[in-house]
């Protein structure tokens, strides 16, 4: 069976059994993929995701230590987006839903031979591809969306008569144009020169001298 990808492939292999974690490896490198690092533990699992960046982790559900496999899994997709295919003995309903919940990219049942492997690996990777693709996709119409938002915001104007252009699409004076869309108001220099005539204006004056 040919790789659809054609870069090369690493993958972190997590796994409670030594020598299973050494089967996996062997079969790894016949298919032509490249094991990134081996661990049976969630917590280092983690770790050596967001140090070696692995292209994708395949994990056993049943670890050493406290943390479970699905809890990793979903640490590892939610911090370092990177797509998790199971690797378990575990079938029973309550591990396959708690695997479900963690959003993998498959679902391998052991003991399984190196066909279903290379597929599993195989799917997982194109689905990530998808997904990213996707993401960036999202990314850049926001982008745009932004971009047409602010320049809807500016203010169309000649730049020989000086005329602007309404939301209506036509195109009249300057004047015209703010008494209509603008509201008047004062920057606060302005606003303080006129309180003080306004002061002024008002304040008592002397009247002189009286004369009886």
């Amino acid at each position: 069976m040919n790789k659809v990808s054609q870069l090369p492939v690493r993958l972190l292999i997590v796994e409670d059994e030594a020598i299973v974690a050494a089967d996996v490896e062997e079969r790894l490198a016949k298919l032509g993929y490249t094991a990134a690092g081996i661990t049976d533990s969630g917590a280092e699992a983690i770790a050596l995701a967001g140090r070696l960046k692995p292209n994708l982790v395949l994990m056993d559900i049943a670890l050493k230590g406290p943390m479970r496999g699905t809890e990793a899994a979903a640490r590892i997709a939610g911090e370092f987006k990177i797509p998790v295919v199971y690797l378990t003995a575990n079938a029973d309903d309550q591990t396959f839903f708690a695997a479900v919940e963690s959003a993998p990219f498959g679902y391998v049942l052991k003991p399984f031979d190196d066909q279903e492997l290379q597929i599993a690996v195989e799917i997982a990777l194109y689905k990530h591809r998808l997904e990213r693709e996707r993401e960036e996709l999202i990314a850049q119409l926001q982008e745009a969306l932004a971009q047409v938002r602010k320049l809807s915001t500016l203010l169309p104007i000649c730049a020989w008569c000086k005329r602007v252009r309404d939301d209506q699409g036509y195109w009249t004076e300057v004047q015209s144009y703010l008494d209509t869309h603008t509201t008047h108001s004062a920057c606060p220099e302005c606003a303080a020169k006129m309180l003080a005539e306004a002061r002024d204006l008002t304040a008592p004056r002397d009247a002189g001298p009286h004369h009886h």
